[in-house]
């Protein structure tokens, strides 16, 4: 990845870990990696865990970051959740996966959406 994109993508995750916080979500970890890949942000909604992809766009140029969720995605973002399920003794607790859809312009954000249990 670019030192841009990594640029960006760390914006849009700084941002998405702040949103969560502010919206009572305590962060439990970021960028957790397993054999299927990474999750951005694992945090905990009350009791529910919640696995949180977080899709950072400058432009639309190859779509919103909501479009940027691939079925071959979905996937690994379920498998990488049971993962952490299963590596933290958590297979009974409540869970969800999460989508927070970033734009940036000119280094601001100018808009960040949050679309709750996307997948599962």
């Amino acid at each position: 990845m670019s030192t841009a994109r990594q640029a960006l993508a760390g914006l849009g995750e700084a941002a998405a870990a702040r949103y969560l916080e502010r919206t009572g979500c305590a962060i439990i970890a970021r960028n957790y990696r397993c054999p299927y890949g990474e999750i951005d942000v694992i945090g905990r909604d009350g009791e529910t865990l919640v696995f949180v992809e977080v899709r950072t766009r400058s432009s639309d140029r190859f779509g919103t970051p909501e479009e940027s969720i691939t079925s071959s995605k979905a996937r690994r973002m379920t498998r990488c959740a049971l993962a952490y399920l299963t590596a933290h003794a958590a297979a009974c607790a409540q869970w969800r996966i999460d989508l927070i859809a970033i734009v940036v312009a000119q280094g601001r954000i100018t808009r960040l959406e949050h679309y709750k249990h996307v997948l599962q």
